[in-house]
């Protein structure tokens, strides 16, 4: 009975000590936090002296932070003798001596401690962990690669380094680690381009990868790695044309089926590369018929010159000849499910670009009645068709067909799209009522851009009611933006400018200047249209349109004119004067890129 309340007075004791040096430690914290480190210090030593390994290190730091560098080194070797086997103890002192600029005490302290270091990766990874914990991150580097030589493998450790190099944001270093791993994990090729996508910050970084890679192509000319890295570094330089090049050779090398090419080809496409994807696609349809790419690359081929064409300054010509790839290439393959996309395609070009309603429309009725089309695609061919309804003068075909891809889509873009293709249906054709009805549901779609359009096509009707109940004014503007939206911009300019002389007091003034910029940079006339987009902003600096106009004058400077200082003062208009805009990320994010801020956490 005596030993066991002996036992339990020890364990009370041992209890009261723990709590209070627990509390003790509490307030030394707090003292810290509240810059009064000569108070946090007293308590800290009291508790360094009743357990030195616990707190050595919040009482080291104190030390540091209050500059009693002898009494820290008197501390760090009391520790390295008391604890010899702990390496921890051996980094801190030799933090000690670097604080006390005595840097070559500390070097030789951390070089003997690699030096002993066995040759065991978990030992190695240990020690170059506590560096880094204690803010060494050159020891921490040196440590592995130290390893690396003890063991006798060159791809140890590889992720580590890479770790720390990108901390450092050594780009030399973190890209010859990539390069010697990659070749044996070839699975982390997109993570490495990540990276040093976020690293690399000009041509020069760039070049530096090339060197290198050109240095491994020719050791090791069968590595595919690095002839995939050669290609995505063209890529990132834009020099769309080698990166093709390259794709080319190693498909000719390796006799692939032609994926590869049509893959990069897609990529070009998106990059506006069009001449470049369109030699990739030749490529591919030339490898033959029985290829499993040739139908799709023959598709893609005709598009990516229709959006050569059509993004650029074309003649009417060019629009026919495009329309008869289009036939020749239904009339190859045959109009079946493998073919809808071209067939889609073909419709657009011929509504909207030859204003061939009647024909645009046979085919599009034609796929309708096809079976086996992915229901996505069938359901954007619907849409397609009922836009075509609508500029066909058969309003009612339209509206049904827009309601029924609604129906057959609910709570999904597809679906939104339709409502909002069937609000705009009747604000074209003057039932405001309707429309503002259905744009109201709209304003919350998940789809951003369908609910900043709903927003400012129910604003715009709400406004002009508001002003004449009759609609007068909204319904001409109402008949050019359908004039718009069949792409014949010359009646259009027509019918906008006649809206001020039949209703000189209507308030759409920033409306049909709006209208005017975008049927200018549709013409890629970006002189006029810079002219009406700054009048919608210096004129009504607090009216709707007034941020979107600045945000598309920043883009013109910035992607079109490449005037990167105007494009620079715009963006950073949007940030200053428009805080609430649905374009302050994107303006803030441009900002900072073209600012030259690092650009890896935007």
């Amino acid at each position: 009975m005596k030993r066991f309340l002996g036992f339990l007075f020890v364990v009370l004791l041992c209890s009261a000590r723990l709590l209070a040096q627990g509390n003790e430690f509490a307030l030394a914290r707090q003292y810290t936090a509240n810059g009064e480190p000569e108070k946090a210090l007293e308590l800290y030593d009291k508790l360094y002296k009743q357990d030195a390994e616990a707190y050595f290190s919040f009482y080291l730091n104190t030390l540091f932070e209050l500059q009693k560098f002898d009494i820290a080194e008197t501390a760090a070797k009391k520790m390295v003798k008391q604890y010899p086997k702990n390496n921890k103890y051996v980094i801190a002192l030799g933090g000690v001596y670097t604080k006390k600029n005595e840097k070559e005490k500390a070097n030789l302290l951390y070089d003997d401690l690699i030096k002993g270091i066995p040759a065991n990766p978990s030992e190695i990874s240990n020690v170059a962990s506590q560096f880094y914990q204690a803010g060494n991150v050159d020891y921490a580097i040196k440590t592995f690669l130290q390893g690396r030589k003890k063991i006798g493998k060159d791809e140890l450790f590889a992720n580590e380094l890479i770790t720390l190099y990108r901390y450092k944001r050594d780009k030399i270093n973190i890209t010859e680690e990539f390069l010697n791993f990659l070749p044996t994990n070839a699975g982390y090729l997109g993570q490495a381009q990540y990276t040093l996508s976020t690293l690399y910050e000009g041509d020069e970084d760039y070049d530096m990868l090339r060197t290198a890679l050109l240095k491994r192509i020719q050791k090791d000319p069968q590595q595919i790695i690095f002839i995939n890295m050669l290609t995505w570094m063209y890529m990132q330089q834009k020099d769309y044309d080698q990166a093709l090049n390259q794709t080319l050779a190693l498909s000719r090398r390796t006799n692939s089926d032609g994926g590869d090419v049509y893959d990069l080809c897609r990529t070009l496409v998106i990059n506006e590369a069009y001449d470049a994807a369109i030699r990739g696609y030749e490529f591919v349809i030339n490898k033959g018929k029985t290829q499993p790419w040739y139908t799709s690359a023959k598709i893609e081929l005709i598009d990516a010159k229709n959006l050569k064409i059509t993004s650029g300054k074309y003649v009417f010509n060019d629009l026919v000849g495009l329309e008869k790839d289009y036939l020749d290439l239904l009339t190859e393959l045959g109009r079946n499910s493998s073919t809808v996309y071209a067939m889609q395609r073909l419709a657009k070009l011929e509504a909207f670009k030859l204003h061939k309603l009647d024909d645009a429309q046979k085919l599009l009725e034609e796929v309708g009645k096809m079976p086996n089309v992915r229901a996505e695609l069938a359901a954007s061919c619907k849409l397609d068709l009922a836009d075509i309804y609508l500029l066909n003068k058969l309003p009612w075909e339209a509206t049904l067909l827009y309601s029924q891809v609604e129906k057959d889509n609910p709570n999904t873009a597809m679906g939104q799209d339709a409502k909002f293709r069937n609000a705009k249906f009747s604000y074209y054709t003057g039932d405001f009522a309707f429309a503002k009805s259905q744009l109201m549901v709209l304003k919350s779609a998940t789809s951003q851009l369908i609910a900043n359009d709903a927003l400012n096509l129910s604003l715009l009707v709400t406004d002009n009611l508001s002003a004449d109940s009759a609609g007068s004014a909204l319904k001409v503007y109402a008949k050019a933006d359908l004039l718009i939206f069949s792409q014949e911009p010359e009646k259009a300019m027509v019918v906008l400018d006649s809206i001020n002389v039949l209703y000189p007091n209507n308030i759409l003034t920033d409306d049909i200047l709006m209208s005017k910029a975008r049927i200018y940079i549709q013409q890629k006339n970006y002189t006029e249209a810079i002219v009406q987009l700054k009048k919608i902003f210096t004129e009504n600096p607090t009216e709707l349109w007034a941020d979107d106009a600045v945000y598309m004058l920043a883009d013109i400077y910035d992607n079109q004119l490449n005037d990167k200082e105007q494009a620079k003062t715009l963006y950073q208009k949007i940030i200053t004067d428009y805080p609430g805009s649905l374009w302050i990320n994107d303006a803030r994010k441009r900002f900072r890129i073209l600012r030259g801020d690092n650009t890896e956490n935007l």
